[in-house]
């Protein structure tokens, strides 16, 4: 199968041509920059495409033979329909990295269009939101009745750039929750609350994390709440945010924020990734009060990203093909998908 990795050259994208050139495997290396995606083509003796996203002709043509993308070049907001409408069109398979709601929306839209064509479409095909889709639908199958599900997760080592611009572009649009079936609006850091890891309560607030969408359609929950773990810093300073509201949003204000982001963030090393492990929690409570809950124990969340992706190419390069459509990890994969990636373990839950 010809494959290709978009976004190669950045810092996910980097990651996942390491291990995929580490397992035997020959994707094409692509994304916006020739002076970028040439000389890492060369470093590891693949295949390069140079094409930007904003032509359809462009993106038609740089996907030309391609049967599946793993597109790892954000911010996801603008950059995944292309991708994905133009892998329809290509007849190409579509993975991304993605946490974006809207995303993960949009992507549904297709769905129909996505059957018809018996290609799959499956964002978020990484740390978002392989572990906690995985988790929502154990819990789902292990609490049939389960009417509210909180998910959180404690996740050091910091962001790559990537990350962090999402996060921005986040702070002009709130927060958000499932509520009775429905995608609500909460403020910044609507709820907190605590977590045991291993003794420790560790304080988490609620965030527009991608489960809000990708849980409800795993698993038919209708009340979806995701935590992160933070100091409690965070807390205040992202509810004094809240004022500001809209005006986070305008294109100066972004400009400004994530010129900082090119400046400060690096994304975390390969000695940080290593030590940095990342726990993750879920509870599913049903309407008599019962309980169903367990902990993951995962390795970091970088890492993750690659052995999950790469998981998924896996399959799809397998000689059955799956019947198109729009998915989520835990319905392409089963619910114990994220059980059977290296390095993670499930623990009793509280």
């Amino acid at each position: 199968m010809e494959w290709m990795i978009y976004g190669a050259n950045g810092y996910t994208g980097q990651l996942m041509v390491e291990e995929a050139v580490r397992r035997g495997l020959r994707p094409v290396l692509a994304g916006r920059s020739r002076e970028a995606i040439e000389p890492l083509a060369q470093q590891y003796g693949l295949p390069a495409r140079v094409f930007a996203l904003d032509k359809p002709d462009a993106v038609a043509m740089g996907l030309r033979g391609m049967e599946l993308v793993l597109h790892c070049a954000g911010p996801f907001s603008k950059t995944a329909l292309p991708m994905v409408k133009g892998c329809l069109q290509a007849g190409a398979h579509y993975l991304d990295i993605t946490g974006e709601i809207e995303v993960f929306a949009a992507c549904n839209g297709l769905d129909a269009e996505a059957k018809q064509r018996g290609i799959v479409v499956l964002p978020g095909a990484g740390f978002d939101v392989v572990p906690t889709d995985c988790l929502a639908a154990i819990l789902k199958l292990e609490l049939p009745g389960a009417e509210s599900l909180v998910l959180a997760f404690d996740a050091p080592g910091g962001p790559s750039p990537g990350t962090a611009k999402t996060a921005v572009e986040g702070l002009g649009k709130g927060g958000r929750a499932r509520i009775n079936g429905e995608l609500s609006k909460v403020p910044l850091a609507w709820k907190t609350r605590t977590f045991d890891k291993a003794g420790e309560a560790r304080l988490a607030m609620t965030i527009p994390w991608g489960d809000v969408y990708t849980a409800y359609v795993s698993t038919g929950i209708p009340n979806i709440e995701v935590y992160m773990c933070v100091p409690p810093g965070t807390v205040a300073n992202l509810r004094k945010l809240r004022r500001l509201g809209p005006l986070l949003g305008f294109a100066p204000i972004q400009a400004l924020l994530k010129t900082q982001v090119e400046k400060k963030v690096q994304g975390p090393s390969e000695q940080k990734r290593k030590d940095a492990e990342t726990w993750i929690w879920g509870e599913a409570t049903d309407a008599a009060g019962r309980q169903a809950s367990a902990i993951l124990k995962t390795p970091n969340g970088y890492t993750l990203t690659v052995l999950a992706a790469l998981g998924i190419v896996s399959k799809l390069m397998a000689a059955q093909r799956p019947i198109g459509g729009f998915y989520t990890p835990s319905r392409l994969m089963g619910a114990d998908y994220v059980l059977r990636l290296p390095g993670v373990k499930r623990l009793p839950g509280n």
